[in-house]
């Protein structure tokens, strides 16, 4: 199985959770999938553990990637990564599937030149915020970060001690209390892409507000979108 390939003109296309249509959605194989293609950016989730360290996955817990229940936020870092994650199948185990540290997702993302775009899972202390920050800082690749986030506390303590931040505020809807905030913060929008319409992307742009839209996987919307005018697409199988 292959990426379906769009003509995405010059909307920049992220590859969601790396190429989670062909490789198991955020595991090493996914993002280096997306690294050796043409995507402008690797999109991840990063949750803090219970001793504090950072690990790459989407769900609060690892049953559905890993068939046994943990609490990720209640577990510490070295029992969440001696799990085994099943494969794209939900039953196939390999030695290369495991839950990805931050560094690695980072690492690849070098490797290949890809744009990071880290979602900070639920709401975190701030000293974790700026924990994975200067994690990010110290491998070199805070230029060509962008962070995403559902928690406006996350967002007002990424802005308050990064001011060059590149900062996508997540939602869906299009609610103008959205708009004020993301001024507010000087951040842009990633919105789901079904609550928009020409008219919202040029109000969102007309603010200073650049549009991502997650996650788009029929060739159709992509099209779209494209002539809404949007910047970035968030996709797990179109290229």
């Amino acid at each position: 199985m292959q990426p379906i390939k769009i003509d995405n003109k010059n909307c920049k296309m992220v590859a969601h959770r790396g190429v989670s249509g062909v490789e198991k959605e955020n595991t090493c194989p996914a993002f280096v999938t997306a690294g050796t293609r043409s995507y402008y950016g690797i999109e991840t989730d990063v949750h803090v553990t219970k001793d504090g360290k950072y690990i790459v996955i989407h769900d609060d817990t690892t049953t559905r990637v890993t068939g046994v229940e943990y609490t990720v936020e209640e577990t510490d870092f070295d029992v969440l990564r001696s799990l085994k994650v099943l494969d794209t199948d939900g039953v196939t185990t390999r030695s290369d599937l495991i839950l990805p540290t931050l560094d690695d997702y980072i690492n690849i993302c070098k490797k290949h030149d890809k744009v990071s775009v880290l979602e900070l899972k639920n709401t975190m202390e701030e000293k974790h915020v700026i924990g994975i920050v200067e994690t990010i800082k110290k491998l070199g690749w805070y230029e060509k970060t962008i962070f995403i986030t559902f928690s406006k506390e996350n967002v007002v303590y990424l802005r308050k001690n990064y001011a060059d931040a590149q900062i996508q505020f997540l939602y869906w809807g299009n609610d103008p209390e959205f708009v004020d905030f993301m001024v507010e913060q000087k951040v842009d929008a990633d919105v789901g892409y079904g609550a928009i319409d020409k008219e919202y992307v040029d109000l969102l742009h007309s603010k200073g507000i650049k549009v991502n839209c997650w996650t788009v996987d029929n060739p159709e919307d992509a099209k779209r979108l494209i002539e809404y005018g949007v910047d970035f697409i968030t996709s797990n199988i179109l290229e």
